[in-house]
């Protein structure tokens, strides 16, 4: 592995936090200023699909593993627009479900496309902070049927802070297959590295000083357990910093 090419890390618990030059009213019920909503994370996961396809000559190869919590729906929803960038450049790698396959069985349907390059990669263990804070729930680890040797495994997280859980996630990778090459994409950079890693795929960079907090709220995560009943805008995806007088 090549930990200065790109590994991600996203954790709550260390790579959370951001800031930027807007000053967006945060959504109901939250603090702080919000620097990426909704429309703008949509974009950017977008462009950051194009990226993944165009710096790769394609998608074949390609096994994005989301990082907890919520590199996961962030991999998913990448990996949602890597399928349908596919078959937009070759209608014939992607058939509508139900119908029937190509010739040969090359045809396959979006969520065959999606499912074949998903993972989700459970750091827990791998943490060098584990002595002191022992007592984790250990996560699940998921790849795809074809594993990831041979393939380009893409890191995807929310936020790149210190760059510990990128390197947390390599050496995991590590006990996992041989990749012919790891990469990263994060939601947001906001820089304080500690080690040498960097992205390759960046939503937005977000200069930001030590003790101002970045939060990402996403659908999947922040609203499974809101109460039913509540304000539909603030159940909106978002990038708050909090701490910071912008």
């Amino acid at each position: 592995m090549n930990p200065g090419a790109a590994v991600s890390a996203g954790n709550p618990n260390d790579d959370a936090r951001v800031p930027d030059e807007r000053r967006t009213p945060p959504p109901p019920g939250t603090s702080g200023t919000v620097v990426l909503g909704e429309a703008d994370i949509s974009r950017a996961l977008t462009r950051i699909a194009h990226e993944i396809v165009e710096r790769n000559k394609g998608a074949d190869d390609v096994v994005l593993l989301g990082i907890p919590t919520r590199g996961v729906p962030l991999a998913r929803r990448l990996a949602e627009r890597l399928a349908a960038v596919v078959a937009d450049d070759d209608p014939t790698s992607a058939v509508p479900a139900g119908s029937a396959r190509a010739t040969g069985g090359e045809g396959r349907t979006l969520r065959e496309l999606v499912d074949a390059a998903l993972g989700e990669l459970d750091i827990t263990m791998y943490r060098d902070d584990l002595r002191r804070n022992p007592t984790r729930p250990v996560g699940p680890t998921r790849l795809p049927a074809s594993g990831i040797d041979d393939k380009v495994v893409v890191l995807v997280d929310d936020v790149l802070f210190s760059g510990r859980t990128i390197r947390a996630a390599l050496d995991a990778i590590s006990d996992l297959g041989r990749p012919s090459a790891v990469q990263l994409a994060v939601l947001v950079d906001r820089g304080h590295r500690e080690l040498p890693i960097r992205p390759d795929y960046v939503g937005k960079n977000l200069p930001t000083s030590a003790d101002e907090r970045v939060s990402v709220h996403l659908a999947e995560v922040d609203d499974a357990d809101r109460p039913s009943g509540t304000d539909a805008a603030a159940q909106r995806d978002s990038v708050t910093i909090e701490g910071a007088h912008r």
